[in-house]
């Protein structure tokens, strides 16, 4: 029997939605299987991401502090699938966290609609417009992360790209060192 795909392994994922005001966290059962929210994160720079920013920390605290096999960051699209400023935003963001949390593997997943969809879904449960702030950021998390978990589970492989992978060394034919 074959080791299981990188992200395959048995261990809880975090799920990050990236705003421009709040981070939200969303976490899976061990299986990964199922993903509920976890904690929403104040932004503490509003510009990009640097090592040393509060919720980067904190973020990298939550993975630790639930033993994470991996993490998912939303990577938001517009509809015809381009990346703009959020894109890139959120691209550095998962770099810098990467790199914090390493040898734990980031991926970038697309969320196209995941505030949307969990603004919607918020109030399709009752949740009042201004609580909605407050949860918005984790249910679009939960969105993010169980997309990624369905996606896993229903091809074998870690959804998204890989960020900050290892890169090998371009063997070359008759090279000896």
């Amino acid at each position: 029997m074959s080791a299981p795909a990188e992200g395959r392994e048995r261990g809880v994922r975090l799920g990050v939605d990236v705003g421009s005001v709040r981070v939200g966290v969303a976490r899976s059962d061990p299986d990964g299987l199922l993903a509920t929210p976890l904690e929403t994160v104040p932004r503490t720079a509003e510009g990009p991401a640097a090592a040393g920013d509060e919720d980067l920390e904190r973020v990298a605290a939550l993975v630790a502090e639930h033993g994470a096999a991996g993490v998912v960051v939303g990577l938001p699209r517009s509809l015809s699938g381009d990346q703009g400023p959020a894109a890139a935003r959120a691209r550095t963001y998962a770099s810098v966290l990467a790199a914090r949390i390493a040898p734990v593997p980031v991926r970038l997943v697309d969320e196209r609609l995941s505030t949307v969809e969990a603004h919607r879904a918020l109030r399709d449960s009752g949740v009042a417009g201004r609580r909605q702030r407050a949860v918005v950021d984790q249910a679009a998390a939960v969105l993010i992360l169980q997309s990624a978990l369905d996606a896993e589970r229903t091809t074998g492989s870690p959804a998204g790209e890989r960020v900050g992978g290892r890169r090998r060394k371009p063997r070359t034919k008759g090279t000896t060192t």
